[in-house]
């Protein structure tokens, strides 16, 4: 009777557990918020606009060695102090008021996660920004009410943004594959995904803007290539119903020929023969393969916490764009901001050159 006891309660605590977890459907719709009063001006599709693509790191900064941050799983850290937070969105904010980007992709933004005291990061961030970034929209990627992890133990809540200077019409979350883990991972641990967000042409038509983060821990399972084929499909569709598009992100993966280049505990994380190809043999990228090629330090937009890598070695964050688009203009802002991320943002201008039927 005690072992049959003993095993309802840990099944009912187990259950209990499981709940607390976040559980998107394949796709779903989210919210878009519009903050300011006054009219957004409607994007022209003879106009150029301008991304902003940028992984903020939970707006941790550059102090810290995570314990994800280093191949063993063991770095001594488990979260910023508020200060750090504090700082690093003002310096955040700083950027994007510079870059004066009509829209934003931001990675690893926290909403309600204990590591950040619970704190809505966007809603922080959006008091440093213009009015003029009236829209946003935004999808949970990690949420869940408690992780049993020793180095977590409490709630989490992570998000991918977009903010926007036009109207955003709708917005859709897509659900990419899984990596295989233990029940506990699977059903409290990160999701990864897709935001998609519809931006109306005043002349009629529409731009489609995507917000991705891949997975990084797949562990040499196959979740990469599947998260790969997922987006590609998306794109595939789009550029087939002649709508123009652009993709943004931290992938986690690295260009061809970049892998040798790593330090030997560094390539852990990626595959020799990059399931990236799939993306760039196909579609328009920046950084492009050749810009890598000519100038493989000019496009590093990775400067690891690992106390290890002494330097920004390797490029993870890239804007994929619809044939139907030119870039005009695209850049790594190195220069001022290795103290914010372990990331650097990624910018490019656009223009449509396809007239839209």
């Amino acid at each position: 009777m005690f072992l049959i006891a003993l095993f309802v309660l840990l099944t009912g605590m187990l259950i209990g557990l499981l709940s607390l977890g976040h559980y998107p459907k394949q796709q779903q719709p989210e919210t878009v918020v519009k903050r300011a009063e006054n009219q957004a001006p409607p994007l022209s599709n003879t106009k150029e606009f301008k991304v902003l693509c940028y992984n903020v790191q939970f707006m941790a900064g550059k102090d810290y060695v995570f314990w994800f941050d280093v191949p063993g799983g063991n770095g001594p850290d488990n979260s910023p102090s508020p200060e750090a937070v504090q700082k690093t969105i003002a310096d955040v904010a700083k950027i994007i008021i510079d870059e004066d980007a009509d829209f934003i992709f931001l990675q690893e933004v926290d909403d309600g996660a204990k590591r950040t005291n619970k704190q809505d990061q966007l809603k922080v961030l959006l008091k440093r920004l213009p009015q003029a970034y009236a829209y946003h929209t935004s999808t949970f990627y990690w949420k869940s009410g408690f992780v049993p992890h020793p180095r977590i133990l409490g709630r989490t809540g992570m998000k991918l943004s977009i903010l926007s200077k036009h109207p955003i019409a709708s917005a859709t979350r897509h659900q990419l594959a899984l990596t295989p883990d233990n029940i506990l991972a699977k059903h409290l641990g990160i999701k990864r995904a897709i935001l998609e967000a519809h931006i109306p042409f005043k002349e009629g038509g529409e731009l489609v803007l995507l917000n991705t983060h891949l997975e990084a821990f797949s562990k040499q399972s196959d979740t990469l290539q599947k998260q790969v084929d997922y987006v590609r499909g998306l794109l595939d569709d789009l550029t087939q119903q002649q709508t123009p598009w652009v993709i943004g992100g931290d992938f986690n993966l690295l260009p061809p020929s970049q892998y040798n280049t790593l330090q030997p505990k560094q390539r852990a994380y990626y595959r020799p023969e990059t399931e990236l190809c799939d993306l760039t043999d196909q579609f328009p990228c920046v950084p492009s393969n050749m810009d890598i090629k000519e100038a493989p330090s000019k496009w590093y937009s990775f400067y690891s916490n690992d106390p290890e890598v002494t330097e920004p070695d390797r490029t993870l964050d890239y804007l994929f764009y619809s044939p139907m688009l030119t870039c005009t203009s695209k850049t790594v802002r190195q220069h001022d901001t290795a103290n914010i991320s372990d990331h650097y943002p990624i910018i490019a201008n656009f223009n449509l050159r396809v007239a839209l039927l």
